[in-house]
């Protein structure tokens, strides 16, 4: 299943343990664009403009945001409709053009909604993210894989492509749980052709048994390859892992986020078994125990700490104070890079210039990143163009496994922020703040986290 493994790890790297948290729904400028203006040195490429001009002639000023993340589609359309490509080159400026969450005719960010994805927030409304960045390293040129909301946002982390999938959140709704090779829903995808089919949401692999599995795990015939993960890869390793995705290790997955579900070589194998909540992520923190890799996701019963579209900041912030210290407290900080991001734009003004992958693939909006770790660079601004793709780099390099695909091949891996030889970095105190009424008054519920359509 998983090509032969290139043990050459990078040379006196410290790093055994490198973990993913992986939050919801926001493009650099919307978490990081007013910190940097409060930070210039550390911004090359500016901050938070003070005016925006559209596509239309219109000049917006950017406002600041509420505490609850407004209510903004971000769908593939949605995406797409903001990048605005024009001629082969996305100009950044349509965000007018996002369709309403409601009717396709209308806008969710126009005159009449405020410009409301036009916008940010200030250091003091998340506190936490915002004192790591000042105290380690941060990205300011890291773009998604793609324009895909939160399902083929959810591949990125441990696929170095989408496999063919457009990204676009699985159908119907009133199938089975989750999104992915369990859920019996299908979703777009580009044959090699060019021509769009809906098929399953599954990542198949034919090498299963063909009685139990006559699919590869999808729930019906699919033309979709299987495609290798950063997981095969650490199994064939012998490496640990682990998908911290809010649940347990024996819940349904009816959350989309959660990963596993999308990848029948890890739902219908016993990397499933590598699936845990949030509890069992501090108890490996504090003894000590931490996988190689990890990713964390705010999902399921803890999706209300996401900071998804309509959900509280203050309450996503402690969540990732409460992570972070976890880390920080914990015997294996000494010998662990902690990779902060978003899976999608949200999708949020970003005036970042996205290129093509090397597969021929289009990037996505830009996406806030910070990166902490006893050997990153002190205040320091990584400048180098990557992708989601060079995360998977890092971990290829860092423990000596070979490529999955031409993006994570060919992605920069995050190299000048570190620095092995300095004296490691201590840890920094993070705060637990009260939520404020609006959060309180927020229900979770499921369809608060399928991605508007």
């Amino acid at each position: 299943m998983s090509a032969p493994v290139v043990h050459r790890p990078r040379a006196n790297s410290p790093i055994r343990h490198v973990v993913v948290i992986y939050l919801e729904n926001h493009s650099f400028d919307n978490i990081l664009g007013y910190w940097c203006d409060q930070h210039q040195g550390r911004c090359p490429d500016g901050g938070m403009p003070s005016r925006v001009r559209l596509s239309d002639g219109h000049g917006v000023r950017p406002t600041v945001d509420p505490d609850t993340v407004p209510l903004v589609n971000h769908n593939v359309p949605a995406q797409l409709a903001a990048m605005n490509i024009v001629d082969g080159v996305p100009r950044m400026n349509g965000w007018q053009n996002i369709p309403s969450v409601k009717r396709a005719r209308d806008s969710s960010c126009n005159a009449a909604s405020g410009y409301q994805c036009i916008s940010g927030y200030m250091p003091r409304q998340i506190p936490n993210l915002a004192r790591l960045a000042t105290s380690f390293a941060i990205s300011d040129n890291t773009f998604s894989m793609g324009n895909s909301p939160s399902w083929g946002g959810h591949l990125y982390p441990v696929l170095a492509s989408q496999d063919g999938f457009l990204g676009s959140i699985p159908q119907p709704k009133g199938a089975g749980p989750g999104w992915g090779c369990n859920s019996d829903k299908t979703t777009e995808w580009i044959s090699p052709t060019g021509k769009k089919k809906w098929v399953p949401s599954c990542v198949p692999d034919f090498a299963l048994n063909p009685k139990r599995y006559p699919f590869g795990g999808a729930f019906r015939a699919t033309p979709v390859r299987w495609e290798p993960s950063i997981l095969d890869r650490l199994d064939a390793a012998g490496l640990s892992w682990r998908i911290y995705d809010g649940g347990g290790s024996n819940h349904p997955a009816t959350d989309g986020w959660a990963i596993c579900p999308s990848l029948a070589d890890c739902w219908d194998t016993s990397q499933r078994q590598d699936m845990s909540g949030f509890t069992q992520f501090d108890r490996d923190a504090a003894h000590g125990t931490l996988p190689s890799f990890s990713v964390i996701i705010p999902g399921n019963v803890d999706g209300k700490y996401s900071e998804h579209n309509n959900l509280s900041m203050t309450a996503g912030d402690n969540k990732l104070g409460q992570l972070m210290t976890s880390i920080m407290n914990s015997p294996n900080w000494s010998s662990t890079a902690v990779f902060i991001t978003y899976d999608d734009c949200g999708c949020f003004y970003d005036q970042g210039i996205p290129r093509r992958n090397p597969d021929g693939t289009w990037q996505g909006p830009r996406s806030p990143l910070v990166i902490v770790s006893p050997y990153a660079r002190h205040g320091y601004t990584d400048t180098t163009h990557t992708t989601f793709a060079g995360l998977l780099a890092f971990v290829e390099h860092n423990f000596g496994l070979t490529p999955l695909g031409p993006n994570d091949r060919d992605a920069y891996d995050f190299s000048n922020t570190f620095n092995y030889r300095q004296a490691p970095r201590r840890p920094v105190r993070m705060v637990i703040r009260p939520l404020p009424p609006s959060a309180k008054r927020i229900r979770i519920t499921q369809a608060m986290l399928d991605d508007p359509t």
